[in-house]
């Protein structure tokens, strides 16, 4: 039998709605569409599918938000990782232009979404701001402004003067500000969420891992501990966590922790002198920082941290350092919580669609982008999973590739961090 891990010790796991009902898996089951993974793209895809008439399940090893959905920075921030022209580059025109449309319009989906099932989380669309503090950063930037106003988006290029106003610090020269980017409350998102799939028809079960998955006749066996799942066709959304359950799709992937600090709510001075208009914001940097004020004051600051789960904002001194560094009027502010989860980041910073084998749909790697995008992936796999392939999706599905000398991940992981902050900084 499995036992219920607790929740990160997070600001969310305070200040979070009251979770639904998700109890453990007791019965056989047969179903058409079983889900293993229970975070924002399982649970999305379950709403997507339950309102479609479509009988879904999802089996979460812990409970809804439990791992990165329920513990990330709380930004719903718009597009991928790499530019448009890149994209466009690197897949075509048709699908390349097709996969701007959707990552680009992930957070309306999102916050619609939201609105739509009325989920208490906090959501605000305030705007994502990428920012920039050397030369080098900042020209980037500024070329991915132009490629995205080009392409008729809400986005501008902001220069050092409107940034000193937007954001009470003197360290950036330049930023893109997208509307469409904000914020919510990470695990009162994913408990609602949990909650909107149930309502629509969905089920939903924790503390019930799938331990082995295999053909069993016409449909897929997944075995957990107290029970057996027949299901017609099966989606893997562990992205983060994701195990030996399917041959070789761990080491498709590398697990990194993305830690947070956050403080006790601010006064109403001091949390305006930071960021008045409350857009939610990250570095261009080779370590990136990224960070928001949320609805109760309280300044949540996020990037790299040990490579292990952490308990405390000492665990991560360096973001309150860096915090005091950008806002002086911060010294002596109380630090409250400091946390960590897992994200998966793959090779090529793309997400990772996969269908290894008939009636199995793969979905994992987010690269830190997983809020909004997550959300709008379950659209689009609901879609797959109930055409097959003929139903397009505006995501390209690929092979399963595992990553060279994938064991030295951890060291390679440290040492990229190490590198990264040294360089930023030099300024190179």
């Amino acid at each position: 039998m499995t036992t219920r891990l607790p929740l990160p010790p997070s600001l969310y796991a305070d200040t979070a709605v009251a979770p639904v009902a998700t109890p453990p898996l007791d019965v056989d089951k047969t179903v058409s569409v079983a889900i293993v993974g229970g975070g924002y793209t399982g649970l999305s895809t379950a709403l997507h599918l339950a309102e479609q008439g479509v009988e879904a399940l999802v089996l979460e090893a812990q409970e809804p938000g439990w791992g990165a959905s329920g513990n990330n920075g709380g930004h719903t921030n718009p597009g991928l990782k790499h530019d448009p022209d890149q994209i466009e580059a690197d897949f075509g025109a048709e699908l390349g232009r097709r996969m701007i449309d959707f990552s680009y319009g992930t957070t309306n989906f999102t916050h619609d979404l939201i609105r739509r099932y009325q989920i208490a989380c906090e959501a605000r669309q305030n705007g994502t701001l990428r920012a920039a503090y050397n030369e080098a950063s900042a020209a980037a930037i500024e070329k991915t402004a132009q490629q995205c106003i080009r392409r008729g988006m809400p986005v501008q290029y902001l220069n050092r003067e409107q940034l000193r106003e937007m954001t009470g610090t003197e360290r950036y020269i330049g930023a893109m500000l997208d509307t469409r980017g904000g914020d919510l409350h990470p695990l009162s998102y994913a408990r609602g969420l949990a909650r909107a799939a149930i309502s629509a028809g969905a089920k939903v079960h924790g503390e019930t891992p799938a331990l082995s998955l295999r053909r069993d006749g016409a449909r897929w066996r997944i075995e957990t501990p107290r029970a057996v799942v027949h299901a017609d066709k099966v989606l893997l959304a562990t992205n983060g966590f994701t195990d030996d359950l399917w041959p070789a799709l761990r080491r498709t992937i590398v697990p990194v922790f993305s830690s947070i600090a956050a403080t006790a709510p601010l006064s109403d001075a001091v949390a305006r002198s930071i960021m008045p208009t409350r857009p939610v914001l990250y570095e261009s940097g080779h370590i990136t920082v990224y960070y928001r004020i949320d609805q109760h004051n309280c300044l949540l600051m996020g990037g790299r941290g040990p490579m292990r789960w952490i308990k405390s904002p000492n665990d991560v001194a360096y973001l309150m350092r860096y915090a005091e560094r950008l806002w002086p009027q911060l010294k002596g502010a109380a630090w409250t919580h400091g946390w960590n989860s897992r994200l998966a980041i793959t090779k090529d910073h793309y997400p990772h669609v996969h269908e290894p084998a008939e009636n199995i749909l793969i979905s994992l790697g987010c690269n830190g982008r997983g809020v909004a995008l997550s959300t709008a992936m379950g659209a689009q796999l609901a879609r797959r999973l109930i055409g097959g392939a003929r139903a397009e999706i505006d995501m390209p599905v690929t092979g399963i590739k595992p990553i060279p000398m994938h064991a030295f991940w951890p060291l390679g992981v440290t040492t990229a961090v190490i590198a990264g902050r040294v360089r930023d900084r030099l300024g190179v």
